[in-house]
């Protein structure tokens, strides 16, 4: 029995969810929305959201931790200098949810999670070419 024990495993071995999590955050960071399954959505958001947490508290240890989890220079710099004075006046919930229907090839729950207040500017931002939703249909 799994009493107590949080988390999901989402059918990987352990450093294969961990290097899941800090890719996906650091995806997350940069274009401050993606889409992705519902369950790894799910399993993101505390994960992103204690990385907001300690960006807003600063410091050198703190920049450390994130960094441990993180292991991107970039999107740790863009962490602490831009996430962390945009969201110094919440009290958490920096990230939101939206269910988006099933995938068509294998039927899986698809969400889009984003950040609260994000700039829709940074959407699509060196992530090179970017099919429309008719492109992705023909293909």
């Amino acid at each position: 029995m799994r009493h107590k024990m949080g988390g999901r495993k989402l059918q990987r071995t352990s450093s294969h969810r961990r290097a899941l999590l800090r890719n996906m955050s650091a995806a997350l960071i940069k274009h401050e929305q993606i889409t992705t399954t519902t369950a790894k959505a799910r399993e993101l958001r505390p994960y992103v959201e204690k990385l907001i947490t300690l960006a807003k508290r600063g410091g050198l240890s703190n920049r450390r931790l994130a960094h441990a989890r993180l292991l991107d220079d970039t999107q740790l710099t863009k962490l602490f200098d831009v996430l962390a004075s945009r969201y110094a006046g919440r009290d958490g919930g920096y990230t939101r949810i939206v269910k988006a229907g099933y995938r068509a090839s294998d039927a899986a729950p698809v969400a889009v999670i984003e950040f609260v207040d994000r700039d829709t500017s940074a959407k699509g931002q060196d992530s090179g070419p970017v099919m429309t939703e008719d492109e992705y249909a023909d293909n």
